[in-house]
């Protein structure tokens, strides 16, 4: 697959559809490859019309892995967050924001349909604000504004994304692991079976490996994020926010607010969705995607 070097580091992407076609950029979430986005998902915005592009977020995958800088302290940030003190993290997710951005870049795209999901909602939020000429529209998918009043997450879902393998050098037990976190966030209404499970996780760990390191970085950068709920109202794009009723992880009240603070937004919420895409769901949330685009 093709990279790119995109503020100081390499980005790996993928490129579906015609390039000549409004481009749909989809932005994964936390410790998610590009993958993530299912290639059914993405054949169905090819034929909407739309030229897909999905891409390893920097510290996952095949992108670049910022080995120089420190894994942080995820309960110490945690602690400094919550006293409202200073919590420095190795990035943030307007550096992420701006990867994204130099993708288009490097691509030669000057504007596109911006999608992200979970930790890539929060980024395609980022630029929605901070790059509205670059951005058409917004669906920001089981995401959240960050605001502190908002309701955590379940125990279990939250014990779950933290789960370490038994052996962390042993490709199996990292697919085991894969494979429980999997099983603990998807949706009871349309769950995927074992075997599915199972071979989705090998492939991404056969593509890109175990690497905790990265995740933590990545989840630093959303701990020390700011909320978003004043930025969010100078968001111009039309928009939509897509959320799960039986998400645990980012409980549906989060996608309300996200959705409450837009200006011009459509709220969708999933009856049988989790934090996860079911295969059943593809379809109508590649609609939804094209219904906000056409707006645009």
């Amino acid at each position: 697959m093709p990279n790119v070097s995109v503020n100081t580091i390499n980005l790996e992407y993928e490129s579906h559809g015609n390039p000549e076609n409004p481009t749909v950029l989809l932005i994964m979430g936390l410790g998610t490859q590009l993958t993530g986005w299912p290639p059914a998902f993405c054949d169905y915005l090819v034929d909407h019309g739309y030229h897909v592009l999905r891409f390893d977020n920097r510290d996952i995958g095949l992108s670049s892995r910022l080995d120089h800088e420190r894994t942080p302290n995820i309960p110490g940030l945690v602690i400094l967050k919550t006293l409202k003190m200073p919590a420095p993290a190795p990035y943030t997710l307007e550096d992420m924001a701006a990867d994204a951005i130099g993708l288009l870049d490097a691509l030669k795209i000057d504007k596109a349909h911006v999608v992200g999901a979970s930790m890539g909602g929060m980024i395609a939020q980022l630029i929605a604000v901070h790059y509205p000429e670059r951005t058409l529209s917004l669906t920001s998918i089981m995401s959240t504004t960050g605001h502190r009043s908002l309701p955590r997450a379940d125990r279990a879902a939250t014990k779950a994304l933290l789960l370490k393998p038994d052996n962390p050098d042993d490709p199996a037990s990292i697919i085991e692991r894969n494979v429980r976190v999997r099983k603990a966030l998807q949706s009871r209404t349309h769950p995927k079976d074992d075997s599915e499970i199972r071979q989705t996780a090998t492939e991404a760990v056969n593509r890109g490996g175990y690497y905790p390191e990265g995740v933590a970085r990545q989840l630093a950068a959303i701990i020390v994020a700011k909320d978003r709920r004043k930025l969010l109202a100078r968001v111009d794009a039309p928009s939509l926010v897509i959320h799960g009723e039986e998400d645990t992880l980012v409980k549906v009240e989060c996608g309300i607010d996200t959705a409450k603070h837009l200006n011009d937004s459509e709220l969708r919420i999933l009856p049988g969705m989790a934090h996860d895409l079911p295969t059943p769901l593809l379809q109508e949330i590649a609609d939804g995607i094209h219904s906000v685009a056409q707006r645009a």
